[in-house]
């Protein structure tokens, strides 16, 4: 009886730790953090018109649309991040954050590069380590003042509210294809992705740039299937998402987190 017991006991303090653990990582992840924010004209905009995560015009793009922002290295982590969302709010400053510290929810689409021939303080704002975000015009204008050149904020990771299912656009030739997956919803960031034909298993794809995935191998004239796992870990499957006459150039809409 003694073993039995102990064993349970043990079994039962470590599922107790073990769910702490992932408290706390949930906790952290919805906690307030430190950086700052500028903003694009939205006339000179790549934020708008393309970007580094592939998305192109995000007019086009109802869920992503105006409330957008480039990121700098840190948090870009060379494209992963992209589609991930983020509350902002502007802080400490009374002369160019909006009264009451309302928030905005923005989609990261592209990229921030830094300006190594300014300071960090001067310029130099997307510089490594720095955490900076490069808002639309549209997105910066409801947090705080477009007099201001740069303002404190704080972010925080949030779920993504999309509508509609998950979006696959496809693009290549017959011996190369490529998939930018959009609209994504929970944490909206993609990190492994799975492609199968009719005739064929599940094949990882390869991350070409920002969400642009790619393969070499030739799916025509197959109903396609696609696996998406977000950085949950949590893995969406939608099946013949793409009918066996599928075109590239069209975008085919598959089930939703």
């Amino acid at each position: 009886m003694y073993l039995p017991a102990m064993a349970a006991f043990y079994t039962t303090l470590l599922c107790l730790i073990l769910l702490q653990i992932w408290v706390t990582a949930v906790a952290q992840k919805g906690q307030w953090k430190t950086a700052t924010a500028t903003y694009t004209m939205d006339s000179d905009s790549s934020i708008i018109d393309e970007g580094a995560c592939g998305y192109g015009d995000l007019h086009k793009k109802i869920t992503y649309g105006e409330y957008s922002a480039g990121l700098s290295s840190i948090l870009f982590n060379r494209g992963s991040t992209c589609g991930a969302c983020y509350e902002l709010r502007c802080v400490d400053h009374i002369l160019w954050c909006l009264q009451g510290s309302p928030s905005i929810i923005l989609t990261a689409t592209d990229f921030c590069p830094p300006n190594y021939g300014l300071s960090a303080e001067y310029g130099g704002w997307c510089n490594f380590p720095k955490k900076h975000f490069e808002m639309s015009e549209a997105a910066f204008s409801q947090i705080a003042e477009k007099k201001a050149d740069i303002v404190p904020v704080q972010y925080r990771r949030v779920k993504c509210d999309r509508r509609g299912g998950v979006r696959f656009t496809m693009s290549g030739n017959s011996h190369f294809y490529q998939v930018l997956i959009t609209n994504v919803g929970l944490d909206g960031e993609v990190v492994a992705v799975k492609v199968k034909g009719s005739r064929t298993g599940w094949i990882p794809m390869a991350r070409n740039w920002g969400q642009n995935w790619q393969s070499n191998i030739n799916l025509k004239g197959q109903p396609i299937s696609f696996e998406v796992t977000a950085s949950t870990g949590r893995t969406l499957a939608s099946y013949n998402v793409a009918p066996a006459g599928w075109q590239f150039g069209q975008t085919y809409e598959g089930k939703q987190f």
